[in-house]
């Protein structure tokens, strides 16, 4: 980075080490002091406890097999998507995106009242199992695989496909000698990605499987919130970290390796040899399409009754009620997005100018967030902001700074990418004729990336908005956000409450792939959703 750069930095730097770095190295080191001194056997003591051995093979296995789901699913609906013409291709690449940007608590409700009693599912048996969790995590990650390997089946050379059918290879062939080759890297990363996001899922597999079910996330979540025990959340903090800074760097080489399409795939018609992988496309999308229209027909019945008792019981009589979560919702995610947005455009802008190492160890420091648990930041901010010298857990900022600390790396993968795009001579040329700074970026970067930075903004307000994780720890008890008062209503038996709860997870849903989808129409690649 240029030095007249450098003073720019200390603002988001000093954000990301008072409300990320402090509260983490608190947590980790909490864990590790045990009465005063520097205690790391009692963490290895930790990892070598059965109940830990359980909770890992239960995050490595059910990862695993909802990572193996979501890529053979989604490769075959990336070729009916990124491969063939079609009427209503548009209307089905919608409906695949949809379930990714949900927030996971919705996910989970869905799921929950699906295989529960009385759910369409019911039948089935795998209410409370690690079955209906995999489910739930094949759902929502599913368009992960789709956009990645459909994004790179539409840039591959089709000649070399149709060389090999002219020499007499059959369509089987030719996919298994041709095109899976060229698509490994993107199903590699694609998957890497998925695995990622499985092994960190907390929203989805706290609702569905309570603390039976617990993976990494989950346990650290229990260890803290309920049991106390920093040593041994500290100890899977560190053990999950290591892993996910290995899977993003591993994710990272093959991004730049699924990069090398070499245009735009000509779209052709489907023939009769098409109609199966199109009737499996139609088959995963009605699948798809399952857990959260039930939710919405669950939700607008009560007593085995048509009605809309339970959107009238989202105002409740009971303080706070559901409709006050929500607005308090949308109050604190438009701060966290606008905190997000600001400091991500600048570190953006920071990181557009240079190429060094400098520059590179700037940018990885705010892709940390990307690697740690919301959980443990969560934690991390009671631990360290609730005593001197920093005594801010009464500060009505911290939840949307936590939300903004989540948000802000993709803020950054978002714009980053357009300004780099930018041909500096453009800046050059209006500095010669006398421009400022200030008038060079509103006169030069901002018509070009304003698409950019509309995406970027809506984005962190759909991930603020549906945040779990951080908030559980941070919300008072009278100014909830929306998923914590579902995951309360939830966790009180009744009718009432378990109606309530789903006509706010529709709401909730509703909301944030309106959001979303209103990015998606800005038609702006956003490597950080992967």
């Amino acid at each position: 980075m240029a030095r007249h750069r450098y003073l720019l930095a200390v603002v988001p730097l000093a954000f990301l080490g008072l409300f990320f770095i402090y509260p983490v190295v608190g947590m980790l080191a909490r864990g590790f002091v045990v009465e005063g001194h520097f205690s790391p056997g009692a963490v290895l003591e930790v990892l070598g406890r059965g109940r830990t051995h359980q909770v890992l093979w239960f995050t490595l296995w059910s990862s695993g097999v909802a990572t193996l789901g979501a890529v053979v699913l989604g490769v075959s609906i990336a070729y009916a998507l990124h491969a063939l013409d079609f009427r209503g291709r548009g209307l089905l690449q919608v409906a695949i995106v949809v379930p990714f940007v949900l927030p996971t608590v919705v996910v989970g409700v869905a799921f929950r009242q699906l295989f529960a009693a009385g759910g369409w599912l019911e039948g089935l048996g795998l209410d409370g199992s690690s079955g209906a969790i995999i489910a739930a995590l094949v759902f929502f990650n599913l368009s992960v695989v789709v956009r990645t390997v459909g994004a790179m089946w539409g840039s591959l050379d089709v000649r070399r496909e149709q060389a090999a059918l002219v020499l007499g290879a059959t369509p089987a062939q030719v996919f298994r000698t041709v095109t899976l080759p060229a698509l490994r890297p993107a199903i590699l990363a694609a998957g890497s990605v998925v695995f990622l996001f499985c092994a960190t899922a907390f929203g989805v597999v706290l609702t569905l499987g309570g603390l039976k079910q617990a993976n990494i996330e989950t346990e650290i979540w229990l260890l803290t919130a309920h049991q106390l025990d920093l040593t041994a959340a500290a100890a899977l903090s560190v053990l999950q970290v290591l892993v996910i800074v290995g899977l993003l760097v591993a994710t990272k080489s093959l991004e730049r390796r699924s990069s090398g399409g070499t245009g735009r795939r000509v779209l052709v018609k489907p023939s009769r040899a098409h109609v199966p992988v199109l009737i499996w496309t139609g088959i995963v999308v009605l699948l798809l399409a399952l857990p959260m229209v039930s939710l919405l027909v669950r939700s607008l019945q009560y007593d085995a009754h048509w009605s809309l008792h339970n959107y009238a019981a989202l105002a409740g009589h009971d303080e706070p009620s559901a409709l006050q979560a929500l607005s308090n919702s949308l109050q604190i995610a438009s701060v966290a997005a606008l905190i997000a947005l600001v400091l991500g455009v600048l570190v953006a802008w920071l990181i557009s100018g240079s190429a060094g190492l400098a520059t590179r160890a700037f940018e990885g420091a705010f892709m940390l967030p990307l690697g740690v648990s919301a959980v443990t930041v969560g934690f991390g901010f009671l631990i360290t902001l609730g005593r001197p010298p920093l005594t801010l857990l009464s500060w009505p900022w911290l939840v949307p700074i936590a939300q903004a600390t989540v948000a802000l790396p993709l803020v950054v993968r978002t714009v980053a990418p357009m300004l780099k795009s930018i041909d500096d001579r453009q800046r050059q040329v209006a500095a010669s004729l006398g421009a400022s700074p200030w008038r060079v970026a509103l006169t030069v970067d901002l018509p070009l990336i304003w698409r950019s930075l509309l995406a970027a903004a809506g984005f962190a307000f759909a991930v603020s908005l549906g945040e779990f994780g951080a908030t559980s720890f941070l919300a008072r008890e009278e100014v909830p956000t929306l998923p914590v008062m579902i995951y309360r209503l939830i966790g009180h038996p009744g009718q009432a409450n378990a109606g309530t709860a789903m006509a706010a997870s529709v709401v909730l849903a509703a909301l944030t792939a309106l959001v979303m989808l209103m990015v998606d129409r800005l038609r702006v690649r956003s490597v950080g959703a992967f």
